[in-house]
């Protein structure tokens, strides 16, 4: 388990079962879940799809409850996030489980574990026990400014991301969700008051691709979930797209994204267009071309995008930020290294321009 050193030696043991939010009893001891898109009904002694929330006595049960595989401190920008707190360190977890099943998953070793099942690769996960309260005191012993549920999808954790939420806003601390954003409306609204960054993969822009890299057939609530975080709950919002060649490299898709963010969320939305490589069921494809990643970038700025990042790219000039008015430098980057420059307070500061950065 990867965890700050501070830590080691503190660990709880195993708490409970937790019950799950969202759900409703039905006949037969089924229940049905309705945390996610997926909106599972789920039979006595069975899991969902995330594999981490599972029907018990016709009662359901989260599995991972303050069950932490991975844990860190992360410069912001490793979310990554540009327009957050730039340049600040953020206490970072994940659990295990998914409710997407994406084959090119850096995280696969985590993310597509089923708890709900007696499985081989389940019972190789190391998972410890940190209680919400703990993330407090190691976000401040670890001068980190903020908490980051990540590395997995954190909507599947989100009883204990729920609570550890309260706990930080009540300590003065920001959190974020690094997210595919499959989440129902209900779930977003209770822990909407307590989210201030929601950090969106808008994995492409039509359900035949989304189904056959992320195995959902309806990518549409991942959009209104963006929109819901922005405009009901002013967090905020920055767009990530994984650009992987032959399957949403195509003008059509980067469009309908650059537009949509446009549209939809605002042309301060800072939408990453980030560098594919090789792996895991797509390991017979190339690396993305550094000009299909500057065309993507064009096609941002195109569509009225402000700020369009390259990622997964150290060294290229579209990693900083550039003022929209003026076009001077104001926020370098070389990988997760980051010196501001010329912003004060979130503006430029030869002109004034927004920049839609918090500080």
């Amino acid at each position: 388990m990867q965890i700050i050193d501070s830590f080691y030696g503190k660990m709880q043991s195993m708490p409970e079962l937790k019950e799950a939010m969202f759900y409703e009893a039905l006949p037969e001891d089924k229940v049905h879940c309705f945390l996610c898109p997926w909106e599972c009904k789920i039979a006595p002694n069975q899991g969902g799809f995330c594999g981490v929330r599972q029907n018990i006595d016709g009662k359901l049960y989260s599995l991972i409850y303050g069950k932490v595989s991975s844990m860190a401190v992360d410069p912001i920008e490793k979310k990554p996030l540009f327009h957050f707190y730039p340049g600040s360190k953020v206490l970072s977890l994940g659990t295990c489980g998914c409710n997407m099943r994406c084959g090119h998953c850096q995280n696969w070793q985590i993310a597509h574990v089923n708890l709900a099942k007696e499985t081989s690769s389940a019972q190789q996960i190391e998972l410890e026990y940190v209680p919400p309260e703990k993330l407090i005191e190691l976000a401040k012993e670890s001068g980190s400014r903020g908490i980051a549920w990540t590395y997995n999808e954190p909507i599947i954790w989100f009883e204990y991301a729920y609570d550890g939420a309260i706990l930080a806003k009540k300590n003065n601390l920001y959190t974020v969700f690094v997210t595919n954003g499959y989440i129902t409306p209900e779930a977003l609204d209770t822990i909407g008051p307590y989210l201030d960054a929601f950090r969106v993969d808008v994995k492409g822009f039509n359900s035949d691709f989304y189904f056959k890299l992320a195995k959902i057939r309806d990518f549409t609530p991942v959009l209104a979930a963006a929109e819901r975080a922005k405009k009901k709950w002013k967090m905020h919002v920055e767009i990530v797209t994984l650009i992987i060649p032959t399957m949403n490299d195509d003008e059509a898709q980067l469009q309908g994204i650059a537009h949509w963010i446009a549209e939809k969320l605002g042309p301060e939305t800072p939408w990453h267009v980030t560098r594919f490589m090789p792996y895991l069921e797509y390991s017979h494809l190339p690396p993305t071309p550094v000009e299909t990643l500057e065309k993507a970038r064009q096609i941002g700025l195109d569509a009225g995008l402000k700020f369009v990042y390259i990622g997964n790219l150290p060294g290229h000039k579209a990693e900083n930020t550039y003022c929209p008015k003026c076009q001077r430098l104001l926020i370098e980057r070389v990988g997760y290294e980051t010196e501001i420059k010329h912003v004060i307070a979130g503006k430029c500061e030869f002109d004034g321009e927004d920049l839609n950065i918090r500080m």
